[in-house]
């Protein structure tokens, strides 16, 4: 008989939103080639909910290492508003990475699951 691999519960909690419209869209993926849009990744987590209570809790997670993406869809239309490729709407990723030109690399944004509980604290940024 095998046992079970061990695995984890984890709370993403959203702050510095600009407004409660809206929902987030919470992208939880393992994968480096399918950061941030979790597109291609069946094993991705991803969660839509709304902006007015911007934390959500993930249970059943194998450890290992994950990278999450959180876009503020004020307008509820599946996707990430630009103007000349410059946001209009809010995003942010694990660790809170400095943004340059586009987003975060996997690596700047990856975090270990290691322990049964942990947190991810997400600031929500805004460039227009």
């Amino acid at each position: 008989m095998t046992a079970n691999a061990p695995t984890a519960s984890l709370d993403v909690k959203v702050d510095r939103l600009r407004s409660a419209k809206g929902v987030l869209r919470i992208c939880l993926t393992a994968d480096p080639k399918n950061f941030p849009g979790c597109v291609d990744d069946a094993r991705a987590v991803t969660r839509s909910i709304p902006a007015s209570a911007p934390d959500v809790h993930i249970d059943g997670l194998p450890y290992g290492r994950y990278a999450i993406a959180v876009i503020h869809d004020a307008n509820n239309n599946a996707k990430l508003d630009t103007v000349l490729g410059i946001p209009r709407e809010g995003f942010g990723f694990s660790r809170n990475p400095t943004i340059n030109f586009g987003p975060p690399r996997f690596k700047a944004a990856e975090f270990d699951l290691t322990s049964p509980n942990e947190t991810q604290s997400i600031t929500m940024r805004y460039f227009l």
